[in-house]
């Protein structure tokens, strides 16, 4: 739960937003002020197309979703909710799920995940508590690979990349499960030059190794591994991709990464 924040408090922000020379979404969602935000994954490898449905109803630019196709936040009502997917075109939900209590100024990501017998669905409430003075990245993981059932994962400097003497950044990530969990603030670091490192929890083998990539100020991640390959039956063991849903509705809400590691 966001702490309660005294008129002070907001006539500080006022302050410093209108010295700073213009508005900001992260202090309203800090504040517990704008209107709750939702997205959605798709992390169904070989699965079909699929409209989100919220309430029943799909959100404007929620529909027609393929695998690994990540949707910008979008706006919905408070209190409690009802999220499913569905084949596009229809309102037959393939899984669903409930947020029981949508709140102001919290962000949703709603993911389709295979299942082993049937489609599944994963749920993460983000409280977005991040200090209005901050301009750190917020970053959590999430392992949508049924086949990889418990992940570490290492954000490192590009410029050194051995983990033999560090410990993960996001560790012990089960299937079906969010580091830090839903209904937790995600983790916070500093911009720059990273590569992502994952193995299996409590292994210092890679089993993913992205390339160099940038990490802004500011931004907002969700590192989700995906399976590879195409029915979840045909799997094999350790084969995941890295995708990355930048949420903040950005012209390009996802980045999949590249694993360097030859024979991945």
């Amino acid at each position: 739960m966001k702490m309660i924040r005294t008129m002070a408090a907001v006539v500080a922000a006022a302050s410093i937003l209108s010295a700073c020379g213009g508005g900001s979404d992260d202090a309203g969602k800090e504040l517990g002020l704008t209107n709750p935000e939702i997205h959605f994954i798709h992390a169904i490898p070989s699965g079909p197309a699929v409209d989100f449905l919220v309430n029943g109803s799909a959100p404007s630019g929620q529909t027609n979703i393929s695998y690994k196709g990540v949707t910008n936040l979008t706006n919905i009502n408070t209190g409690s909710t009802t999220v499913a997917y569905a084949a596009t075109g229809t309102k037959t939900a393939l899984a669903s799920g409930t947020f029981p209590d949508v709140a102001k100024g919290h962000e949703y990501t709603v993911l389709a995940l295979p299942g082993l017998a049937a489609p599944d669905i994963g749920l993460i409430d983000d409280p977005f508590d991040k200090g209005l003075l901050s301009n750190s990245a917020r970053v959590r993981g999430f392992n949508a690979s049924a086949n990889a059932t418990n992940l570490d994962l290492y954000l490192v400097q590009a410029s050194s990349t051995s983990i033999a003497t560090v410990s993960p950044t996001i560790a012990g990530v089960s299937f079906k499960n969010a580091v830090p969990p839903s209904g937790q603030d995600s983790i916070y670091v500093s911009g720059g030059q990273y590569v992502l490192i994952a193995t299996v929890a409590g292994s210092k083998t890679p089993i993913f190794q992205s390339q160099a990539f940038s990490l802004s100020n500011n931004a907002d991640w969700l590192i989700t591994s995906v399976p590879v390959g195409g029915a979840i039956t045909q799997l094999e063991p350790g084969q995941i991709h890295l995708l990355i849903a930048q949420n903040g509705n950005t012209s390009t809400p996802s980045i999949e990464l590249t694993n360097t590691l030859t024979g991945q």
